[in-house]
């Protein structure tokens, strides 16, 4: 029996599908989780997603597994190596957007607040359902975050980016009608 999915999750990528069938749209509140996703959607900028879920062993193992305090420390060096690493993105921009990214995530965290806290509270803590099938990359909320987010001090969060991380991380579902994932067929 084939089960049906979204119409971009029609891979025979078993990580593409996992993450499809177990991470897209469902509602995160990891620290650690949103702070990977915000960088890794800002690393897929131009390029497919499937790429980045196929370096995201790498990822983590590059960026210390995602822990910002080492990350806001990294050094010259550092940034060197990563921009040998076959495993990652080796764009200069995207290596430093998650430097900076650190480094305003643990300043988000010195004013006691959370990236959980702060986005979430966007959607009352309740994801927002689109039930209309129709294909969005922006929306006003999007907007909004991503203009909040560059304000800390957040890099490449543009409109764009933030609509699929909301997607990431279950801020958004937007499963397709007929995928077995869409709230109605739950």
């Amino acid at each position: 029996m084939t089960i049906a999915r979204c119409r971009w999750a029609n891979t025979a990528n078993p990580r593409y599908l996992d993450y499809h069938d177990h991470e897209w749209g469902v509602p995160c509140h990891d620290e650690r989780k949103l702070f990977e996703m915000l960088n890794l959607e800002g690393a897929q900028a131009g390029l497919s997603w499937e790429t980045i879920l196929n370096k995201r062993d790498t990822y983590r193992a590059a960026f210390d597994n995602w822990d910002a305090e080492k990350i806001a420390a990294y050094d010259a060096d550092k940034v060197a190596s990563l921009l040998l690493d076959p495993g990652i993105v080796r764009n200069k921009l995207k290596v430093a957007a998650a430097i900076t990214n650190a480094q305003a995530y643990l300043r988000l965290r010195a004013q006691d607040q959370t990236l959980d806290q702060l986005l979430w509270a966007y959607v009352q803590g309740t994801p927002i359902r689109n039930t209309s099938g129709e294909r969005i990359v922006t929306t006003p909320l999007s907007d909004r975050i991503s203009k909040d987010l560059a304000k800390l001090g957040f890099k490449f969060v543009g409109s764009t980016i933030i609509y699929a991380y909301m997607q990431g991380i279950g801020m958004v579902d937007d499963h397709d009608v007929a995928c077995f994932r869409h709230v109605d067929n739950k």
